[in-house]
């Protein structure tokens, strides 16, 4: 197509999209049906991840648990199966590779191909960046990243086949906006924010339209990963509140989930004001978090 017919349709499609954004503010999206399909979290024995089992487990889903607290899982588990679904539990790390793939491949040859991966797990260490252990900072990558590649490449050729399924990626706010001392973990969740867009276009261009993707993007969520946190405009938010907007995102297909939604407009502000303009806005949050600061000035 010649580039002046190009440019008047890219306009006819932006137009066209803002106007269907503005229509379902009024007639939501039909929610689609998950009842009996096969779906894995990782990060499932506390926390969001238990939260969002829950959620699976009340629509009729066969739930796969992967947590490295064996008794976190077992719990979340039980918990599942007394809300009617069927459940299993395995004992996962997460920054492990061979531990991941050997999961995977058990969890294929006993209990089926995953229908939706949540790729949950996760982990932070509050500190300045020069105190951050080395040992703390690879772990960070190879939780909070580097495991979605290894879940993705077990189980997203199965999706890909049936051009069915759906992959949840669990960033966070720190994956759009970043904050002092939690510099590793801020990294970390905006190359997982790239992940899931970079995946999503790739399946776009591989035209496996039926396989989805969802990224979840919380702010601080009430539990012991980051301890003490408030902010005077975006309160602290209960794993099942975020886990029941999780759940209706990935009900709609929702492509990027932000909670609470007016997230979204911090992260405008932060991306278009002037960086006065930034740091002032940041003031007006004042959004506070326990962390530790070990780095201090020496002479060589």
């Amino acid at each position: 197509m010649h580039l002046l017919l190009e440019i008047p349709l890219f306009f006819l499609i932006t137009l066209y999209s803002y106007l269907e954004a503005f229509v379902k503010l009024f007639f939501p999206v039909k929610k689609k049906s998950v009842s009996g399909e096969i779906v894995l979290i990782t990060g499932s024995g506390h926390g969001l991840g238990r939260a969002t089992a829950y959620e699976f487990a009340r629509h009729q889903c066969t739930l796969v648990l992967w947590d490295i607290n064996k008794h976190g899982v077992e719990e979340t588990a039980e918990e599942c199966r007394r809300l009617g679904a069927t459940a299993h539990a395995f004992m996962v790390d997460c920054s492990k590779r061979e531990e991941i793939y050997s999961a995977a491949k058990k969890v294929k040859g006993e209990i089926g191909d995953v229908d939706i991966l949540m790729n949950n797990a996760g982990v932070v260490t509050p500190t300045d960046v020069l105190s951050t252990q080395d040992y703390e900072i690879q772990r960070m990558f190879e939780v909070n990243i580097l495991a979605h590649y290894w879940t993705s490449k077990a189980f997203l050729p199965a999706m890909m086949r049936k051009n069915h399924g759906h992959i949840v990626t669990v960033a966070s706010a720190g994956g759009h906006i970043v904050a002092p001392f939690l510099v590793a973990y801020c990294s970390s969740k905006f190359a997982t924010v790239g992940f899931h867009r970079a995946l999503t276009a790739e399946l776009s261009a591989l035209r496996k339209n039926g396989v989805k993707t969802s990224c979840i993007c919380p702010m601080f969520i009430n539990t012991d990963f980051v301890k003490n946190t408030s902010s005077r405009l975006m309160p602290t938010l209960e794993p099942e509140e975020v886990a029941k907007q999780v759940m209706k995102g990935i009900l709609t297909n929702k492509k990027m989930i932000f909670i609470p939604p007016f997230l979204k407009i911090s992260i405008l502000l932060d991306r278009f004001l002037p960086v006065r303009g930034v740091a002032a806005f940041w003031e007006l949050i004042q959004l506070k978090y326990d962390y530790v600061i070990g780095y201090k000035d020496k002479e060589n």
